[in-house]
């Protein structure tokens, strides 16, 4: 385990870089790791992959966390799909028409079935997006909000009318929320039990086996309409918090793939010869959300001081070993119309000071909510602690599990929290609406930061469909909402995944969806 050395020896390394820089401390936590038990046959052509993100639901329309999103994009297929370029491709419709005035959308619909044999209809397609737009449990009700009706025609045509033109439309239809769910299904065995762990499935796998917690075991739904596909025997997706535990398994053979390598690990694996470790590019940004309803970020001095007092430079470099970029706006660097020629928040210790001095915040306490073990969030913290010291915000830190962060964070029990988060798609617009927009449905990615310039912006960009003009629309919403510190964008990064050289097929796209169908073993 010579890599597993290396790692402590860098970790250590980094820790008394930031001593040294900052006068901090850095506590490091570990995790248990789960076991590899193995329900397939043996010889079978079976994926794993372990990540430390948990499927936490399997009803696609009820959860906007990591892990749930990977899983989804395997059960349940959408109107539309996206190939390997990225590039929209016919999924469950195999065709589609737009009225003139932009308004209507029909769906004709392959020959198809779901899981148990039977076929997938207009109505479960009708019902599918309805429910997404009506459900008061729904976590993203905003990517359909523009919907007036969704109805079925005959058993293969579907109607949707929106409010008026949605120049986004065609790439909502294909994110993993969607997806396709049996109508007869739900309604005969409710959404509690329909999804409780044997779903019906409209994608490449159904589920052989859930154990939340701990990993979630696919086999192929042998009705899935890509005639032959998947390519493998199954999958395993396996939940394992500890990023020492998975890499250790990978390099064991024991797992094919994982989520999430440290930084200072991917040169060491790159060199073991048994493994690679490509950048991939994200649609992905790390940021510090503010909690705008409470002090002491209420005050936009305050926001303020924050982004100008945190060398952000100096953390992609730290932090991501240089691998990610220095975020210059609120929104991905990757994604359609970023303002990439925007300068961003400079590192400015002085105005940081007197920005706090004129709002009176001197010795403010502000606690940072952070998901543990998490080394990348932990060494954020510790430098943003030290930094934010020098301007006069007292600053500590509260590591807590994963599900407890996301359940604060949505009730907004918080000061501040390191957090990241990544767009569908290449379109902006559900970026937006995530974290920008304070009447589109999540309160901006639970800050409460609330713009009415912004949110009118939101939906002027989604109905135009002058490129150009939709264009500066997202220029001027990103220049608003980074002025007055929606959120304090940090950096860029690719996805750091390693996968055994033993695999093909296999990459997490830009908009975190696993292309599971498409992958097998070479040997």
């Amino acid at each position: 385990m010579v890599p597993l050395v290396h790692h402590r020896i860098l970790t250590l390394v980094i820790g008394l870089f930031i001593l040294s820089y900052f006068g901090g401390a850095s506590e490091l936590h570990a995790g248990a790791g789960n076991d590899a038990d193995a329900p397939f046959a043996e010889g079978s052509d079976i994926i794993r992959i372990a990540s430390p993100f948990r499927t936490l639901t399997l009803d696609p329309i009820k959860s906007v966390f990591t892990g749930s999103i990977e899983t989804f994009g395997q059960l349940y297929s959408r109107l539309l799909r996206r190939d390997e370029a990225g590039e929209l491709q016919p999924g469950l419709a195999r065709r589609w028409e737009v009225s003139d005035d932009g308004t209507e959308y029909t769906f004709y619909l392959r020959d198809a079935k779901f899981s148990d044999g039977s076929p997938i209809t207009a109505d479960d397609v009708a019902f599918s997006l309805l429910r997404m737009r009506d459900d008061p449990e729904a976590a993203y009700s905003a990517s359909v909000s523009n919907l007036v009706s969704a109805e079925a025609l005959d058993k293969t045509t579907v109607r949707v009318t929106l409010v008026e033109p949605n120049a986004p439309f065609l790439d909502v239809m294909e994110i993993c929320f969607l997806g396709i769910v049996s109508k007869s299904d739900v309604l005969r065995r409710g959404a509690d039990k329909a999804f409780a762990g044997d779903p019906v499935t409209s994608g490449p796998y159904r589920v052989k086996q859930w154990k939340p917690n701990d990993r979630i075991v696919l086999e192929p739904n042998p009705h899935y309409w890509r005639k032959g596909y998947p390519l493998n025997d199954g999958a395993e997706l396996i939940e394992v918090v500890d990023e020492n535990t998975r890499i250790a398994m990978l390099l064991a053979g024991e797992i094919d793939a994982v989520r999430s390598i440290p930084w200072s690990q991917v040169e060491i694996l790159k060199k073991s010869g048994s493994v690679q470790v490509p950048y991939e590019p994200a649609i992905l940004i790390w940021v510090v959300l503010l909690n705008h309803d409470r002090p002491p970020f209420n005050d936009i001095r305050v926001r303020q001081a924050a982004a100008l007092a945190l060398d952000r430079e100096l953390m992609a470099r730290v932090v991501t070993w240089g691998i990610a970029k220095t975020a210059n706006t609120t929104l991905p660097e990757y994604v359609n119309f970023h303002h990439s020629s925007y300068a961003g928040w400079p590192h400015d210790m002085d105005r940081a000071r007197q920005l706090i001095d004129e709002a009176g915040a001197q010795g403010q306490e502000v606690v940072v909510n952070i998901a543990a073990p998490d080394p990348t969030s932990e060494q954020l913290a510790l430098i943003f602690q030290a930094q934010w010291a020098q301007i006069g915000l007292r600053m500590r830190i509260l590591k807590m599990d994963q599900a407890l962060d996301e359940q604060r964070l949505q009730d907004g029990d918080y000061d501040a929290s390191i957090n990241w988060w990544y767009n569908e798609g290449f379109d902006p617009d559900l970026a937006v609406k995530w974290a920008v927009c304070g009447s589109c449905g999540n309160r901006s990615y639970y800050t409460n930061y609330q713009n009415d310039e912004v949110d009118r912006l939101t939906a002027e960009a989604a109905r135009t469909m002058d490129t150009d003009k939709r264009r500066s629309i997202y220029h001027r919403i990103q220049e608003i909402s980074t002025t007055e510190v929606s959120q304090i964008p940090l950096f860029y990064p690719p996805w750091s995944n390693a996968y055994s050289n033993k695999l093909e097929g296999l990459l997490l796209t830009p908009s975190t969806q696993w292309t599971l169908e498409n992958a097998r073993h070479t040997r």
